[in-house]
C-alpha cells in the first residue's frame, strides 16, 4: 500500500495542487477538511485500498476541472459549512465582501426586526451568514431553480437558520419591502471565455445576456419599490463592472452610491440607497 504521502505526490503530478490532494485525501478517508494537521502527522501511514481507490476517483474527478466542493460536498462560506452540489454555485471567497457589507449598514438601522432580501440566494449562502451573524433579521431568500432551492433549504435546515425561502424570479409576485436587498445575479456575459472554466456549474446562474448584465438591469430598475425610503440595495457584479452598475443605480435615482472592493482589491460590489433617509440610530424604533 501506498503511504499518504505518496499519494498526495501522485495527486500533484496529475497537475493537482497540494492541498486539494489532501484535502481530497481526507474525504476519501472519511474525516473533515479541519484535519490537515493530523494527516501531515501520519503522511508514512498506509492508506487502505478503499479509500485510495475512492481518493484516485476524486483526483480524477478534479483533473478533470470539476470544483473540490462538489467532489467533497462541502464549502466553508463565512465561518459555516455549506453542503454544495452542482445544482448550484460554489460560493466564492469574494462574495464575503457583500455579506460585511450589509452587516455594515443593518447595524445603522434603527428599525428592528430589520428585514433582508436575499435575489438569486442559491446554496442559502448570503442569506444564511446574514441570518447567523444577526439573529434578529428576518430574511427572506428567493431563487428562480426549485433545485437551488432544495440545496438552501436542506442548508437552512442543518444549521438550524430560519429563513424564509420563495421560489420566483427576482422581484415576481412580491409585495413587501426590504430595508435591505443584496444579490449575487448572473453577471458573466453569454460568449465569455472564462465560462469554459466553469463549465462544471449552472450556466443559467452565470451568465446573463451579451453583457453580463441584463439581471443587474433588471434588478436595479424595480429594487426601489420593494426598498422601504433609505434602504440598501447592494449588488456582486463582475471584475470591470463597477463603473456600469454605478451608472445604471444613479440613473435610476438610488442616492448614496459607491463600490467596495474584496480581497484582491477589485471593485467586487456596488451599492446605493433608495430616496429619503431611513432612521439611524439613535432614534425611536420605525414601526
Amino acid at each position: 500500500m501506498l503511504s499518504a504521502a505518496q499519494v498526495i505526490v501522485q495527486a500533484q503530478a496529475r497537475g493537482l495542487q497540494r492541498l486539494d490532494a489532501q484535502l481530497l485525501l481526507l474525504h476519501a478517508l472519511g474525516k473533515p477538511a479541519s484535519e490537515r494537521t493530523w494527516l501531515l502527522a501520519h503522511d508514512l501511514d498506509p492508506v487502505p485500498p478503499a479509500a485510495q481507490a475512492r481518493f484516485n476517483e476524486h483526483v480524477q474527478r478534479r483533473a478533470a476541472g470539476e470544483p473540490l466542493a462538489y467532489i467533497t460536498g462541502h464549502k466553508e462560506f463565512f465561518g459555516l459549512d455549506l453542503l454544495v452540489d452542482a445544482r448550484v454555485l460554489v460560493p466564492r471567497p469574494e462574495t464575503e465582501a457583500l455579506v460585511e457589507w450589509a452587516l455594515e449598514v443593518l447595524a445603522e438601522l434603527a428599525v428592528q426586526p430589520p428585514t433582508v432580501l436575499d435575489l438569486g440566494t442559491g446554496s442559502g449562502a448570503i442569506a444564511l451568514a446574514l441570518k447567523h451573524a444577526r439573529p434578529d433579521l428576518e430574511v427572506t431568500a428567493v431563487d428562480h431553480s426549485t433545485q437551488a432551492l432544495q440545496v438552501a433549504r436542506g442548508n437552512a435546515e442543518r444549521l438550524q437558520l430560519d429563513v424564509h425561502l420563495r421560489h420566483g424570479c427576482w422581484f415576481d409576485g412580491m409585495a413587501e419591502r426590504f430595508h435591505v436587498i443584496v444579490a449575487n445575479p448572473p453577471y458573466i456575459a453569454s460568449d465569455d471565455p472564462h465560462l469554459q472554466a466553469l463549465g462544471h456549474e449552472p450556466t443559467q446562474a452565470l451568465t446573463s445576456g451579451a453583457d453580463g448584465l441584463n439581471d443587474i438591469t433588471q434588478i436595479v430598475a424595480h429594487a426601489a419599490a420593494h426598498l422601504h425610503p433609505g434602504g440598501w440595495l447592494l449588488l456582486e457584479h463582475g471584475y470591470d463592472q463597477a463603473v456600469v452598475v454605478r451608472d445604471k443605480l444613479i440613473e435610476a435615482g438610488f442616492t448614496s452610491v459607491q463600490s467596495r472592493r474584496d480581497l484582491s482589491d477589485i471593485e467586487r460590489c456596488s451599492g446605493a440607497r433608495s430616496p429619503a433617509d431611513l432612521q439611524l440610530r439613535p432614534g425611536p424604533q420605525s414601526p
